[in-house]
């Protein structure tokens, strides 16, 4: 669990342990003082990907934009610690004035450095389609060292996916058009 994960990294790290949150699970028994911990060998091993960001970027009926963007953050960030991602205008910006809107996944660093979100946004001000401005903007932070992807959406309702990953699970929908969905970046069905 994200809970064990937690406690895993604050020991290797040497720092102390805050107390179990109400519905976190327990921690698995030790047999000894300085035995192993004993896990239970049905479960599935804790793979620390499956936890990510979830964005959305939508318009409503009356054509208003909205973005939003939630992080699981990095495993064993200290509490109180705002994720990087979510921050407005480096992985989340709406702009009804400008036509666009955007939610992030990735290295958050770099898209703080490169306001990737609302660089985007000024690129389709200026007559960029989304799709141009997205993978300009991917271009960009790749080229910086970051990786990620975003997802985004114009004043027309048309959207983008763009990523310098293998990668990104993603989807669309509307009114007007069937839900598709695409996890790698090879796949056509979400773009």
């Amino acid at each position: 669990s994200r809970w064990q994960a937690l406690l895993k990294a604050l020991r290797d790290a040497g720092q102390p342990l805050p107390p179990r949150p109400e519905g976190a699970p327990a921690e698995p028994a030790r047999l000894g003082p300085a035995a192993p911990l004993a896990f239970n060998l049905h479960e599935a091993p804790l793979d620390e990907r499956k936890f990510g960001t979830v964005g959305a970027v939508a318009m409503d009926s009356q054509g208003r934009l909205a973005a939003a963007t939630s992080t699981g953050g990095m495993t064993a960030k200290r509490w109180g610690r705002v994720g990087d991602v979510p921050v407005i205008g480096a992985g989340t910006y709406a702009s009804n004035a400008d036509g666009c809107a955007v939610s992030a996944t990735g290295s958050g660093e770099y898209f703080i450095r490169a306001t990737v979100a609302r660089d985007i946004c000024s690129r389709t001000a200026t007559g960029a389609s989304v799709q141009q401005a997205a993978d300009a903007e991917i271009a960009e932070v790749g080229s910086i060292g970051g990786d990620g992807g975003v997802i985004v959406m114009g004043k027309d309702g048309v959207h983008a996916f763009s990523m310098n990953t293998s990668g990104m699970y993603r989807g669309a929908v509307s009114s007007t058009s069937p839900a598709r969905v695409a996890i790698y970046g090879d796949e056509e069905a979400a773009r």
